[in-house]
């Protein structure tokens, strides 16, 4: 059986894309490693956990040492690296653990993949970035895989050297690697410091929604069910040394994000339009705030056949119909509960 290691599998996308992997390939071993971070919670995959092909590890890819002595256990064929620090205000407070997570993990796991890839034929090193390595857009034009790197904040330069080093990995030593970078992924199971759950809990308790500046920034957003089904595609027919942008062809401007989403919110909570808008409160802009992000997915649609499933809206209300119908999930996390799971499930075994 090949074995498949996925880094950060029990954070937000790392989930759903152990999901992905672990139902439709029965055939394959998939190790799910993360170090279970604050944001990470072996909760988001309770419905695969028992599963015979699911294995998971607690370990920190910033631990040389640990992460060597794992690959030489498993012997991994695969690599889909998904494990990095990614909150920007996070970024802007501590960038320090930004650096060793998202660089010195990085190259860790290049290190190992390197030293038991004697023969790399057949073997992926698959590494998931963002598209804030681009730096900030104007009113118009879209990201390019060729478009020069020039990231903003400590969490984007973090992520961009990683990057260049998969790739000086893959020309250096010949490791067969691809990346990809994707737009802004919203869903269920995400951690409510991002902006839609964040505001999806406070407009169920009816507490204030903060919007930075004047809610003019404008993301591309990508549902992430539909960023698993890109990387599960880019994994299996990919190119080794290619980069491939994964978008949702979704531009909205904050403000105009939360006013939909407000009104969503009325409607599933039977309240009168306009009762959950009223919550917006505008605070002080995040320190070099980005002014716009956009992905140009064609490379991607024309040379691999993929297509975003869910227009924003469609994809919208599900993803408030998820968080509503997951109350308990949602508690857990904002009380801290979802940090005993790890205990009572798999210290015990």
């Amino acid at each position: 059986m090949k074995s498949i290691l996925i880094t950060g599998g029990a954070g937000f996308i790392g989930s759903h894309v152990v999901r992905c992997f672990v139902r439709k390939y029965p055939h394959l071993r998939i190790v799910n490693l993360d170090k279970l971070t604050y944001a990470g919670n072996l909760a988001n995959l309770f419905d695969v956990e028992k599963e015979p092909n699911y294995e998971f590890i607690k370990a920190d890819i910033v631990d040389a040492e640990a992460i060597s002595e794992i690959f030489r256990q498993y012997q991994f064929d695969a690599v889909i690296h998904l494990a990095a620090e990614s909150h920007v205000d996070r970024s802007i407070s501590n960038p320090m653990e930004f650096i060793f997570t998202n660089i010195v993990g990085t190259v860790n796991l290049l290190n190992a993949a390197r030293e038991i890839w004697q023969n790399p034929e057949g073997k992926r090193f698959y590494h998931i970035s963002t598209d804030e390595v681009y730096g900030s857009l104007g009113e118009t034009g879209l990201f390019l895989e060729s478009t020069a790197y020039d990231p903003r904040s400590p969490y984007s330069a973090s992520k961009a050297s990683s990057d260049h080093l998969v790739r000086a990995y893959h020309h250096t030593y010949k490791l067969p690697v691809v990346i990809s970078n994707c737009s802004n992924n919203y869903g269920s199971f995400q951690f409510p410091e991002k902006l839609i759950p964040l505001s999806i809990n406070n407009i169920r308790q009816n507490k204030p929604i903060p919007i930075y500046g004047k809610g003019e920034n404008i993301r591309d957003w990508l549902y992430v069910e539909d960023h698993a089904s890109a990387i599960d595609l880019i994994f299996h027919e990919g190119k080794d040394g290619e980069t491939y942008n994964i978008g949702g062809n979704n531009e909205w401007t904050n403000i105009h994000l939360i006013r939909a989403l407000c009104r969503v919110m009325d409607k599933k909570l039977d309240r009168p339009t306009g009762d959950s808008e009223k919550l917006i409160t505008f605070v002080k802009d995040r320190a070099g705030h980005d002014l716009r992000y956009a992905i140009d997915s064609s490379k991607l649609q024309k040379e691999l056949g993929w297509q975003p499933s869910l227009q924003f809206e469609e994809g919208l209300e599900k993803t408030v119909e998820w968080y509503l119908s997951n109350e308990s999930w949602m508690n857990n996390i904002t009380s801290g509960e979802y940090q005993k799971y790890y205990d009572t499930q798999y210290n015990k075994r």
